[in-house]
């Protein structure tokens, strides 16, 4: 029996700190410069442009650029990533599509 509620005690644990992974989010004071860079036509009518990305690295937030891509089904739309101010600073929202 004892080997039963260990066994569950870690599932617990286990599963808590899982849950608690997904809602971590990297906060900055000053939002970084958004790098210039120069869009290049388009490789096809179907490709559509995603815009500039930020994703955590280490830490930090590293700028990511923007490319085409072809939508995952006719009729998708990009919607870009924005910066979000919280109390605490700044997070990033990544960008999704919107079918």
């Amino acid at each position: 029996m004892k080997g039963i509620r260990r066994t569950f005690l870690a599932l617990v644990v286990a599963m808590s700190c899982m849950s608690y992974q997904g809602n971590a989010q990297l906060i900055v004071n000053i939002r970084p410069a958004r790098p210039v860079y120069v869009r290049s036509a388009p490789p096809s009518p179907r490709h559509v442009w995603v815009d500039e990305e930020w994703r955590e690295d280490h830490g930090h937030y590293a700028f990511a650029g923007g490319h085409w891509v072809v939508a995952p089904r006719p009729g998708a739309m990009w919607v870009p990533g924005h910066w979000v101010r919280r109390p605490r600073g700044w997070v990033w929202r990544p960008g999704h599509w919107r079918y």
